[in-house]
Protein backbone atom coordinates (compact mmCIF):
# COMPACT_ATOMS: atom_id res chain seq x y z
CA UNK A 1 0.00 0.00 0.00
CA UNK A 2 1.58 3.59 -0.74
CA UNK A 3 1.74 5.74 1.84
CA UNK A 4 0.37 9.62 1.39
CA UNK A 5 3.26 12.04 1.09
CA UNK A 6 3.35 15.20 3.41
CA UNK A 7 1.71 17.10 0.58
CA UNK A 8 -1.14 14.46 -0.14
CA UNK A 9 -1.68 14.96 3.62
CA UNK A 10 -1.84 18.79 3.95
CA UNK A 11 -3.85 18.56 0.47
CA UNK A 12 -6.34 15.68 2.20
CA UNK A 13 -6.35 18.15 5.38
CA UNK A 14 -7.28 21.12 3.25
CA UNK A 15 -9.78 19.58 2.03
CA UNK A 16 -11.85 18.01 5.14
CA UNK A 17 -11.56 21.38 7.04
CA UNK A 18 -13.28 23.17 3.18
CA UNK A 19 -15.87 20.75 3.85
CA UNK A 20 -16.07 21.04 7.60
CA UNK A 21 -15.12 23.06 10.36
CA UNK A 22 -12.65 25.31 8.21
CA UNK A 23 -15.68 26.49 6.10
CA UNK A 24 -17.52 27.50 9.64
CA UNK A 25 -14.33 29.30 10.72
CA UNK A 26 -14.49 31.26 7.80
CA UNK A 27 -17.72 32.00 8.04
CA UNK A 28 -17.56 32.79 11.85
CA UNK A 29 -15.01 35.60 11.26
CA UNK A 30 -17.26 36.69 8.67
CA UNK A 31 -20.02 37.33 10.35
CA UNK A 32 -17.92 38.23 13.76
CA UNK A 33 -16.97 41.17 11.02
CA UNK A 34 -20.42 41.34 10.48
CA UNK A 35 -21.95 41.85 13.92
CA UNK A 36 -18.89 44.35 14.62
CA UNK A 37 -19.91 46.67 11.70
CA UNK A 38 -23.54 47.08 12.97
CA UNK A 39 -23.11 47.41 16.46
CA UNK A 40 -21.11 46.81 19.54
CA UNK A 41 -20.74 42.98 20.30
CA UNK A 42 -23.15 43.33 23.38
CA UNK A 43 -26.05 44.45 21.52
CA UNK A 44 -25.68 41.13 19.01
CA UNK A 45 -27.62 37.89 19.25
CA UNK A 46 -25.61 34.36 18.07
CA UNK A 47 -28.63 31.84 17.88
CA UNK A 48 -27.57 28.19 17.61
CA UNK A 49 -30.79 26.05 16.60
CA UNK A 50 -32.72 28.05 14.42
CA UNK A 51 -36.40 27.32 13.12
CA UNK A 52 -36.40 26.86 9.42
CA UNK A 53 -39.54 26.43 8.27
CA UNK A 54 -42.31 27.33 9.98
CA UNK A 55 -44.27 23.66 8.84
CA UNK A 56 -43.77 21.75 11.56
CA UNK A 57 -43.10 18.83 9.43
CA UNK A 58 -41.09 20.17 7.03
CA UNK A 59 -38.88 21.87 9.98
CA UNK A 60 -38.34 18.54 11.23
CA UNK A 61 -37.11 17.21 7.92
CA UNK A 62 -35.07 20.31 7.71
CA UNK A 63 -33.26 19.99 10.87
CA UNK A 64 -32.60 16.10 10.47
CA UNK A 65 -31.07 16.72 7.24
CA UNK A 66 -28.38 19.41 8.43
CA UNK A 67 -27.65 17.06 11.56
CA UNK A 68 -27.31 14.24 8.76
CA UNK A 69 -25.00 15.82 6.30
CA UNK A 70 -22.83 17.06 9.14
CA UNK A 71 -21.95 14.37 10.25
CA UNK A 72 -20.99 13.38 6.33
CA UNK A 73 -16.94 14.72 6.97
CA UNK A 74 -16.59 12.64 9.72
CA UNK A 75 -17.40 9.28 7.90
CA UNK A 76 -14.59 11.17 5.11
CA UNK A 77 -12.14 11.37 8.39
CA UNK A 78 -12.80 7.70 8.93
CA UNK A 79 -12.17 6.34 6.26
CA UNK A 80 -8.99 8.42 5.71
CA UNK A 81 -7.97 6.84 8.94
CA UNK A 82 -8.42 3.41 7.98
CA UNK A 83 -5.79 1.52 7.51
CA UNK A 84 -6.74 -0.22 3.83
CA UNK A 85 -3.83 -3.22 4.38
CA UNK A 86 -5.47 -6.31 5.65
CA UNK A 87 -5.14 -7.38 9.02
CA UNK A 88 -3.29 -10.58 9.86
CA UNK A 89 -5.83 -13.53 10.57
CA UNK A 90 -6.83 -13.09 14.16
CA UNK A 91 -5.43 -10.17 15.29
CA UNK A 92 -8.16 -7.36 15.68
CA UNK A 93 -5.84 -5.30 17.20
CA UNK A 94 -3.81 -4.73 13.91
CA UNK A 95 -6.81 -4.05 11.88
CA UNK A 96 -6.04 -0.51 11.06
CA UNK A 97 -10.05 0.32 12.31
CA UNK A 98 -10.23 4.43 12.57
CA UNK A 99 -12.51 3.84 15.43
CA UNK A 100 -10.01 1.61 17.14
CA UNK A 101 -7.14 4.02 16.10
CA UNK A 102 -9.22 7.18 17.36
CA UNK A 103 -10.37 5.26 20.76
CA UNK A 104 -13.83 6.10 19.38
CA UNK A 105 -15.56 3.50 20.52
CA UNK A 106 -17.13 1.36 23.67
CA UNK A 107 -14.12 -0.27 25.08
CA UNK A 108 -14.60 1.06 27.81
CA UNK A 109 -17.81 2.42 28.36
CA UNK A 110 -17.48 3.02 32.27
CA UNK A 111 -14.27 4.95 32.22
CA UNK A 112 -15.12 6.60 29.28
CA UNK A 113 -18.61 8.28 31.17
CA UNK A 114 -16.85 9.23 34.25
CA UNK A 115 -14.39 10.52 32.15
CA UNK A 116 -16.66 12.67 30.04
CA UNK A 117 -19.03 13.71 33.08
CA UNK A 118 -16.12 15.10 35.23
CA UNK A 119 -14.98 17.10 31.95
CA UNK A 120 -17.89 18.19 31.18
CA UNK A 121 -18.29 19.42 35.14
CA UNK A 122 -14.45 20.88 34.34
CA UNK A 123 -15.68 23.21 31.78
CA UNK A 124 -18.76 23.83 31.82
CA UNK A 125 -18.82 25.90 35.25
CA UNK A 126 -16.30 28.24 34.22
CA UNK A 127 -17.61 28.46 31.22
CA UNK A 128 -20.69 30.13 32.49
CA UNK A 129 -19.05 32.59 34.47
CA UNK A 130 -16.52 33.44 31.32
CA UNK A 131 -19.87 34.22 29.27
CA UNK A 132 -20.92 36.83 32.14
CA UNK A 133 -17.65 38.31 32.09
CA UNK A 134 -17.81 38.16 28.57
CA UNK A 135 -21.35 39.82 28.18
CA UNK A 136 -20.21 42.62 31.37
CA UNK A 137 -17.17 43.96 28.91
CA UNK A 138 -18.95 44.03 25.47
CA UNK A 139 -16.78 41.46 24.13
CA UNK A 140 -19.28 38.54 23.66
CA UNK A 141 -22.89 38.54 22.25
CA UNK A 142 -26.08 37.50 23.81
CA UNK A 143 -26.08 33.84 22.93
CA UNK A 144 -29.35 32.13 22.29
CA UNK A 145 -28.94 27.88 22.59
CA UNK A 146 -32.58 27.55 20.83
CA UNK A 147 -34.63 29.05 18.81
CA UNK A 148 -36.80 26.47 18.04
CA UNK A 149 -40.85 26.11 17.81
CA UNK A 150 -42.25 24.02 20.46
CA UNK A 151 -43.10 20.50 19.26
CA UNK A 152 -43.11 17.29 20.25
CA UNK A 153 -40.07 16.57 18.39
CA UNK A 154 -37.70 19.44 19.72
CA UNK A 155 -35.84 18.04 22.54
CA UNK A 156 -35.36 15.04 20.85
CA UNK A 157 -34.24 17.07 17.79
CA UNK A 158 -31.67 19.60 20.52
CA UNK A 159 -30.16 16.22 21.76
CA UNK A 160 -29.22 14.72 18.49
CA UNK A 161 -28.33 18.19 17.37
CA UNK A 162 -25.92 18.38 20.52
CA UNK A 163 -24.43 14.90 19.73
CA UNK A 164 -23.99 16.05 15.89
CA UNK A 165 -21.56 18.90 17.05
CA UNK A 166 -20.04 17.04 19.63
CA UNK A 167 -19.36 13.74 16.93
CA UNK A 168 -17.75 16.30 14.49
CA UNK A 169 -15.80 18.63 16.59
CA UNK A 170 -13.86 15.98 18.31
CA UNK A 171 -13.17 12.99 15.98
CA UNK A 172 -12.29 16.05 13.52
CA UNK A 173 -10.73 19.16 15.70
CA UNK A 174 -9.11 16.37 17.98
CA UNK A 175 -8.81 12.90 16.68
CA UNK A 176 -7.98 13.54 13.39
CA UNK A 177 -6.37 16.59 13.02
CA UNK A 178 -3.42 15.50 15.95
CA UNK A 179 -2.91 12.86 13.91
CA UNK A 180 -2.23 14.42 10.61
CA UNK A 181 -0.21 17.02 12.38
CA UNK A 182 1.73 14.19 13.81
CA UNK A 183 2.16 13.08 10.44
CA UNK A 184 3.43 16.51 9.40
CA UNK A 185 6.71 16.33 12.12
CA UNK A 186 4.65 18.89 14.06
CA UNK A 187 5.61 18.69 17.72
CA UNK A 188 2.33 18.03 20.19
CA UNK A 189 2.62 21.70 21.87
CA UNK A 190 2.40 23.34 18.25
CA UNK A 191 -0.48 20.68 16.97
CA UNK A 192 -2.26 21.42 20.20
CA UNK A 193 -2.14 25.32 20.00
CA UNK A 194 -3.41 24.74 16.37
CA UNK A 195 -6.49 22.64 16.92
CA UNK A 196 -7.43 24.96 19.81
CA UNK A 197 -6.94 28.14 17.59
CA UNK A 198 -9.33 26.10 14.99
CA UNK A 199 -11.47 25.65 17.73
CA UNK A 200 -12.03 28.92 18.89
CA UNK A 201 -12.31 30.62 15.80
CA UNK A 202 -15.56 28.99 14.33
CA UNK A 203 -17.09 30.55 18.22
CA UNK A 204 -15.82 33.86 17.04
CA UNK A 205 -19.64 34.71 15.16
CA UNK A 206 -20.68 34.61 19.33
CA UNK A 207 -17.64 37.05 19.94
CA UNK A 208 -14.09 37.24 21.37
CA UNK A 209 -15.56 35.60 24.97
CA UNK A 210 -16.30 32.03 23.25
CA UNK A 211 -13.43 31.90 21.40
CA UNK A 212 -10.99 32.27 24.27
CA UNK A 213 -13.67 29.68 26.14
CA UNK A 214 -13.46 27.47 23.51
CA UNK A 215 -9.85 27.81 22.42
CA UNK A 216 -8.96 26.96 26.07
CA UNK A 217 -11.55 23.89 26.10
CA UNK A 218 -9.62 22.86 23.10
CA UNK A 219 -6.17 22.82 24.56
CA UNK A 220 -8.06 21.24 27.99
CA UNK A 221 -9.65 18.13 25.38
CA UNK A 222 -6.36 17.49 23.20
CA UNK A 223 -4.41 17.35 26.05
CA UNK A 224 -6.08 14.48 27.51
CA UNK A 225 -6.28 12.89 23.79
CA UNK A 226 -2.46 12.79 23.73
CA UNK A 227 -2.64 11.56 27.22
CA UNK A 228 -5.09 8.43 26.81
CA UNK A 229 -5.56 7.92 23.11
CA UNK A 230 -9.38 8.45 23.11
CA UNK A 231 -11.88 10.58 21.72
CA UNK A 232 -14.87 8.53 23.13
CA UNK A 233 -14.54 10.95 26.75
CA UNK A 234 -14.24 14.11 24.86
CA UNK A 235 -17.30 13.30 23.18
CA UNK A 236 -19.60 12.72 25.71
CA UNK A 237 -18.08 15.54 27.83
CA UNK A 238 -18.93 18.11 24.61
CA UNK A 239 -22.66 16.38 24.24
CA UNK A 240 -23.43 16.85 28.02
CA UNK A 241 -22.67 20.32 27.46
CA UNK A 242 -24.32 21.34 24.72
CA UNK A 243 -27.99 18.87 25.63
CA UNK A 244 -27.51 20.88 28.50
CA UNK A 245 -27.60 24.34 26.92
CA UNK A 246 -29.41 22.98 24.26
CA UNK A 247 -32.42 21.53 26.18
CA UNK A 248 -32.42 23.72 29.26
CA UNK A 249 -32.65 26.70 27.47
CA UNK A 250 -35.88 25.25 25.66
CA UNK A 251 -37.32 23.96 28.63
CA UNK A 252 -36.66 26.41 30.92
CA UNK A 253 -35.26 29.58 28.77
CA UNK A 254 -38.55 31.74 29.13
CA UNK A 255 -39.07 30.83 32.68
CA UNK A 256 -36.13 32.07 33.82
CA UNK A 257 -36.10 35.31 31.35
CA UNK A 258 -33.99 34.33 28.74
CA UNK A 259 -36.15 33.03 25.88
Amino acid sequence: MLVPSRRQLRLEVWIVLGLSLGQSAVYSVVQLLDKMTRAPLAEGTSTLNRSQSTREYFDLTYQLLDIIFALVPVLLVLYFLTDQRQASPGNARNSGSAFQKLGFNFARPGRDLLQGVGLAALIGVPSLGLYAAGRALGITTAIIPSALDSYWWTVPVLILSAMRHAVLEEVIVVGYLLDRFGKFGWSTPLAIAVSSLLRGSYHLYQGFGPFIGNAVMGVVFAWLYTRTKRVMPLVIAHALLDIVAFVGFSLFGKAVGLG
